[in-house]
């Protein structure tokens, strides 16, 4: 299928994802360039692990004479924008650009599952591999979640179901790439200073369905009036998930009287009481019964799904209990990177709230946060590039105290001081974490490093 001596294969990047696919390529008998704008750590040993299976390496920047010779393609990092000079030239020059999922993809021959969104894809990306666990099913989770799918299909025999969590960065760079069972759980705005508008990206995440055939499934919300209007471009077999009823003769996962119900192959089953579910919040009730969807259609039956949906209780980072500190309760939700899941956070917790929020500037829409702010929020502590925006926000909202502060670990502070007894401290920052972190997960740590020192 693919002609591994006619020329090089460029990998651009070398994060986790990319170090994976280096190696999966080599190890598929590609001559492989890497190139980074930083220079590796001199003792990193996967580094010399792919210098050994003979990669070359370029750092420093990405210097255009990369494209001198023949390119056969260019696997560039999900997070590097397309508007880099070295990509531009590479499209100019007709050499295909794609993303790792893509890539490990071709080399991949077992069931395969990919879950994207807007929000809630690493929570129902978990909780379908506990549930396939549960079953018995020896799955491996993947792909924007913890490992990366080229370092599967390294590892792997292929029998084994894999589960990823994908998104509009990795899908944009995809050709081939097809998935047994896909799902988009919601469509809201987000990532526009990559995509340039909505419909850029709401095409993204469609192409995760691009490749299906009738004999495969997309999974979609049927309470998503977006999703709902473009089902009919899908030519897999529809699954739905919502928290009402289904469409007339469509197949699904719905909520009857209070019960999570599944109607699949003219048979309906009933799973168990909403009311059951571990995790709080409707956002997690429509993260469960999107897994359970995925899950029913992979073989998990109902004795796997109860178990997990009545044991689970959530994934670091996403609303997170993380201490009492005299009667006030605190919460890492650093996954709360858009507007729309701070909104989900803050309407899961009943105590007023000490909101602590802020990051790096996107120019998102806050307006749905206005009336959650007014009913839920007693105090608001800013900090960030967007603190200024979200203190005029957080004004005509009346929120009744608001602190701009210079950091994080500052903002903990002032956040302990505003709390009382039978208070909740959020931190859901409705923002990317990339101002003053490398990650969302950074920033969730040092939250609850600093809570641990109050």
């Amino acid at each position: 299928m693919f002609d591994k001596s006619a020329n090089r294969v460029i990998v651009m990047g070398l994060a986790r994802s990319g170090r994976a696919v280096a190696r999966l390529l080599l190890q598929q008998g590609f001559e492989v360039v890497v190139n980074d704008q930083k220079y590796p750590d001199e003792m990193d040993a996967e580094v010399q692990e792919l210098s050994d299976l003979g990669a070359a390496f370029v750092f420093g920047g990405h210097p255009l004479e990369l494209l001198k010779g023949p390119v056969k393609f260019l696997v560039k990092n999900p997070g590097i924008p397309y508007r880099v000079p070295l990509l531009v030239a590479a499209m100019e020059q007709g050499i295909p650009i794609y993303t790792e999922i893509e890539v490990a993809s071709w080399f991949f021959h077992g069931p395969l599952v990919a879950i994207t969104g807007s929000n809630g894809k690493t929570t129902t990306t978990t909780l379908v591999g506990e549930m396939l666990k549960a079953q018995a099913m020896n799955p491996i989770v993947a792909g924007n979640i913890g490992t990366a799918f080229s370092a599967v299909v390294s590892s792997t025999d292929g029998n084994h179901p894999v589960v990823l969590e994908v998104s509009s960065f990795q899908l944009l760079g995809t050709e081939k790439f097809h998935p047994y069972v896909a799902a988009i759980l919601n469509l809201y705005s987000a990532h526009l200073d990559y995509h340039g508008d909505f419909e850029s990206y709401m095409n993204a995440k469609w192409k995760v369905f691009a490749n299906q055939t009738k004999t495969d499934f997309a999974v979609l919300n049927y309470d998503d009036e977006r999703l709902r209007a473009r089902a009919h471009e899908v030519v897999s077999q529809l699954f739905w998930f919502t928290t009402g009823q289904l469409p007339t003769s469509g197949q699904g996962v719905c909520v009857e009287a209070g019960q999570i119900v599944v109607y699949f192959e003219d048979e309906r089953t009933e799973v168990m009481r909403v009311e059951d579910l571990a995790l709080p919040g409707q956002h997690n009730l429509q993260n469960a019964i999107a897994a359970t969807a995925v899950s029913w259609l992979l073989g998990a039956r109902v004795d796997a799904v109860e178990q997990v949906l009545k044991s689970f209780r959530g994934v670091e980072h996403r609303l997170e209990f993380v201490a009492t500190v005299r009667g006030a309760a605190y919460y890492n939700d650093s996954k709360s990177t858009n507007p729309t899941a701070a909104l989900q956070a803050l309407r899961s917790l009943k105590q007023p709230i000490v909101w602590i929020a802020g990051g790096l500037d996107r120019k998102d829409d806050y307006s749905v946060l206005g009336d959650v702010l007014r009913e839920r929020v007693k105090a608001a502590v800013l900090y960030g590039e967007t603190a200024d925006d979200l203190t005029q926000f957080c004004a005509r909202c009346d929120v009744s105290h608001i602190d701009r502060v210079a950091n994080l670990t500052e903002a903990v502070t002032r956040a302990a001081q505003l709390a009382q007894a039978g208070d909740a401290v959020l931190l859901s920052p409705a923002c990317a974490s990339w101002d003053m972190f490398a990650s969302f997960e950074e920033r969730g740590r040092m939250f609850k490093d600093v809570v641990h020192r109050l």
